[in-house]
């Protein structure tokens, strides 16, 4: 085994730590990929297992897949794993993949609507809303169509009755925007309980986009 492709199964437990430690994920819940060769040098990721609570997990659980769908191993792959492929695929300055099923996020994904500019943090996940991928049944082609749908110019997207996805080019960036949209839905879920909150213009949320250029983790994200 690569050294590279070591460090990648040990960064991607780690990962999936956070995300149980900070309350993102419970149980078996959620899952991430890393994007990285395998020891032949094949393009491909790493995805955590299927069905496997995260205090079991072992750098050698992680599953190694290429971007045809086939994985290696003897552990079958988190069944969500075609939108982790797609999206990988797809987008070439992401590197890793999130996708929890936080509290405030999954509630607000039951009211299938996007998430408007609120407040100006809104800007973190690339756009002047964070929307609200399609209902579709988990693991399906369908689902993965809808979410790189929601994704588009944008780094995070909330999946009917479902979760959310994040990403970004490091582990660091991916995690800082999940963070960051978890406290946006719970933000946003407290001010409709007292009515619909104001909505930054167009102008304001340009400005806010031209300051993140240079704005500490959130410079040239993803």
């Amino acid at each position: 085994m690569t050294d590279q492709l070591q460090c990648a199964r040990e960064q991607l437990l780690v990962l999936s730590q956070q995300l149980c430690a900070l309350g993102l994920n419970r149980g078996t819940s959620g899952n991430a990929s890393i994007r990285v060769p395998n020891a032949q040098g094949q393009v491909g990721l790493l995805i955590t297992p299927s069905g496997m609570a995260v205090e079991h997990m072992r750098p050698a659980d992680m599953v190694w897949m290429d971007f045809l769908g086939h994985a290696q191993g003897e552990l079958a792959p988190s069944s969500e794993w075609r939108f982790h492929v797609d999206i990988l695929r797809a987008k070439p300055a992401v590197n890793v993949v999130i996708h929890t099923h936080s509290m405030f996020a999954t509630t607000l994904s039951t009211l299938r609507r996007d998430i408007p500019a609120f407040h100006y943090m809104i800007a973190v996940a690339g756009g002047d809303s964070i929307r609200c991928a399609d209902y579709a049944l988990f693991g399906s082609q369908q689902l993965s169509d809808n979410a790189l749908l929601a994704l588009t110019h944008r780094t995070a997207c909330l999946l009917s009755n479902h979760g959310m996805i994040a990403v970004g080019a490091t582990a660091e960036k991916a995690l800082s925007v999940t963070l960051e949209v978890e406290t946006l839905c719970e933000q946003y879920l407290r001010a409709l309980q007292v009515g619909e909150p104001y909505i930054l213009t167009e102008q304001e949320m340009s400005e806010v986009h031209e300051k993140f250029k240079g704005y500490g983790a959130w410079a040239n994200n993803p």
